[in-house]
Parts: structure tokens; C-alpha cells; sequence
């Protein structure tokens, strides 16, 4: 598996409420990180809000924050799915 993202963080979204969000799901017995419903409610708020007119210059790097924070959970779901279907692999 290849990722164009680096290793680690180099921040979290300012506005990311720590408390509360990421959920966890089992699928197929298999746990996956996905955002809260309180972030998915904020990034379609400022979606909506960027539809209607133009965003701050906060709000476009806290929407960019949400959207590189994504990136990073789908890689996280990506490496444990793989590990739950390969176990013997490393």
C-alpha cells in the first residue's frame, strides 16, 4: 500500500472539538473510525455556507483541516481492514 500522506500530524482543525469527534462502527466485525455527526454537521455547514458565498480565509483552512483530518482516518480504516483481511501480513 502507497500514501502520498505524510506519517504524522502536523495539527488538528482548530475548531475540531475534541470531545466527541470520531465515532466508531463495527463493520463486518471490523472497527472504522468515521467523524462525529456534530463535525459532518459543521463541514456541510460550511459547504453550504461556501455555495452561498465566499468563505473566510478561517473557514476555508478549517474546512481544508476537516478534509486532510478524512484523508487520515480513511488511511486508518484502509491499514486496519487490510490487517483484519491479512492478518499474517505486516
Amino acid at each position: 500500500m502507497t500514501t502520498n500522506l505524510p506519517i504524522k500530524l502536523e495539527h488538528l482543525p482548530n475548531n475540531l472539538p475534541l470531545d466527541g469527534a470520531v465515532r466508531i462502527e463495527l463493520v463486518e466485525g471490523v472497527p472504522i473510525f468515521r467523524a462525529s455527526a456534530t463535525v459532518i454537521e459543521r463541514i456541510e455547514t460550511l459547504m453550504a455556507r461556501g455555495r452561498e458565498s465566499s468563505l473566510t480565509e478561517d473557514e476555508e483552512n478549517e474546512l481544508d483541516g476537516y478534509g486532510e483530518l478524512d484523508d487520515y482516518l480513511s488511511l486508518v480504516n484502509r491499514v486496519i481492514r487490510n490487517m483484519s483481511l491479512n492478518p499474517n501480513q505486516s
